[in-house]
């Protein structure tokens, strides 16, 4: 019983807040509002419209300041004549009243919903709906001009204006096009970009491809001979012979064992795996992949240990000589390439 008290004691004090808050949330009149309507005292009432011979229409900014103009909707736009500007200040008075001041003359004003009001002038009733798609399409160029044109000094010298959509149309057009234009000009930029870091990344993997194949070219007979016989010896080797076996039987390695495979080729071949990390960036499966290659390890083997198949290491090689080459080539040519490093 205690538990259904509180819960209905919460529920009580969260209804009251809701109100409380509602009745606190401030009316905005930020925006623009056409006139629909005006009551007389003696009960007769007009109706406006934007068709024939127009309506008034209130430019708010920020419940502050009022720009006045009357508004005609024509074939081209909007026709437009600036009336007056004013101070404006709103003292919410609470149930939907609130006091209005127009350059601080006071005028009741009523909210009937978010998008209708009134405001009483001289015992009549003024009606005004919110008219957000001239607000959003407009707004600017209504309060700017209308600014401008009550500045002058005398009334003679205001002017009439025309908005008109064709032209408002064509700026947007221009708008669109300049974005368009500009995403190109940047997308054309950055692809010129990409294409002059690809050409210097191929040409300095050029240089080193040529660096590595004058090396190989100009090593002494003696040197080549002592290298053959190093060679030789390790795939002679017992070491070898285990891990040949260790392949065949698709058995995974350890890390410390990929270590010690990248002993044996140093020892082997000084300057491989530098020379290889040097040629692209590469992944794990991939560099692995080249110290097998290297130590003429069958693919079949190869797909064993790394726990791939046959055909994605047929494809890590492939991809390794497009990467490093920059055109297609078979497993083949890389293979031939990684054993003549």
């Amino acid at each position: 019983m205690k538990n259904v008290l509180m819960l209905l004691i919460l529920c009580l004090f969260m209804l009251a807040c809701g109100n409380t808050i509602e009745e606190k949330r401030a009316f905005c009149l930020q925006g623009a509002w056409t006139l629909r309507q005006v009551k007389y005292p003696e009960g007769t009432e007009h109706h406006y419209s934007m068709e024939g011979s127009g309506t008034y229409c209130l430019l708010y900014d920020r419940d502050s300041m009022l720009y006045e103009c009357k508004l005609v909707k024509v074939p081209s736009g909007l026709f437009f004549i600036p009336t007056a500007k004013s101070q404006v200040t709103l003292i919410n008075k609470g149930g939907g009243e609130q006091l209005y001041f127009e350059d601080g003359d006071p005028h009741p004003l009523t909210i009937h919903s978010d998008s209708t009001i009134t405001i009483q002038r001289g015992g009549a009733l003024f009606s005004y709906v919110r008219a957000d798609n001239i607000y959003q399409e407009w707004g600017t160029d209504m309060r700017d001009i209308i600014a401008k044109d009550i500045g002058n000094e005398t009334y003679a010298e205001r002017n009439n204006y025309v908005l008109s959509a064709k032209e408002r149309q064509q700026e947007r057009t221009l708008q669109w096009h300049g974005y368009i234009f500009s995403f190109f000009i940047v997308m054309a930029l950055l692809i010129a970009q990409y294409a002059i870091s690809k050409r210097k990344a191929m040409r300095r993997l050029q240089l080193q491809l040529q660096q590595i194949q004058e090396v190989q070219e100009n090593r002494p007979q003696e040197v080549r001979q002592a290298a053959k016989s190093v060679e030789d010896t390790f795939f002679a080797s017992d070491d070898y012979a285990a891990l040949q076996r260790r392949m065949a039987n698709g058995q995974t390695m350890k890390e410390e064992e990929w270590q010690q495979v990248e002993r044996h080729l140093k020892t082997i071949y000084p300057g491989f795996t530098t020379q290889l990390r040097s040629l692209h960036p590469m992944s794990e499966l991939e560099y692995q992949t080249c110290l097998l290659i290297k130590l003429r390890i069958a693919p079949k083997d190869i797909a064993n240990v790394l726990s791939r198949d046959v055909s994605t290491i047929s494809t890590v090689r492939s991809r390794l000589y497009k990467k490093v080459f920059g055109h297609k080539g078979g497993t083949k040519e890389w293979d031939d390439f990684i054993l003549s490093m």
